[in-house]
């Protein structure tokens, strides 16, 4: 919808279907960036029906929540590799690294008298 709306707004055209994963991934919830890292690569690539519409392009790419960009660096990977002529990406909203170490480690109960 995110991309839907900015696309109507600029009159840029809008391509959902352009990516593809190419095996199944796990939830990616939890895990620290070097581990998402190491199971999104090589798990996007774009769909050969659109990498006509890919190469030479510039490609926006719209995320929703960005966390450890470990999806988004393999788009990009993806769509570099397919010929775009650049690819960028806008988040609407960033998980603090901070966060994500947090998140990674294990929490014990505090019990406090």
């Amino acid at each position: 919808m995110l991309a839907q709306e900015l696309a109507r707004l600029t009159g840029a055209k809008l391509c959902v279907d352009a990516l593809v994963r190419r095996n199944q991934t796990p939830m990616l919830g939890g895990m620290g960036a070097h581990e998402r890292e190491r199971i999104m690569a090589g798990a996007i690539a774009v769909n050969p029906a659109r990498a006509g519409r890919i190469s030479g392009a510039r490609v926006l790419l719209l995320d929703d929540v960005l966390t450890s960009g470990a999806t988004t660096d393999a788009c990009v990977f993806a769509l570099k590799a397919a010929g775009a002529e650049r690819a960028m990406i806008a988040c609407f909203a960033r998980v603090l690294d901070e966060a994500l170490e947090h998140r990674a480690e294990k929490w014990e109960p505090v019990v406090r008298n």
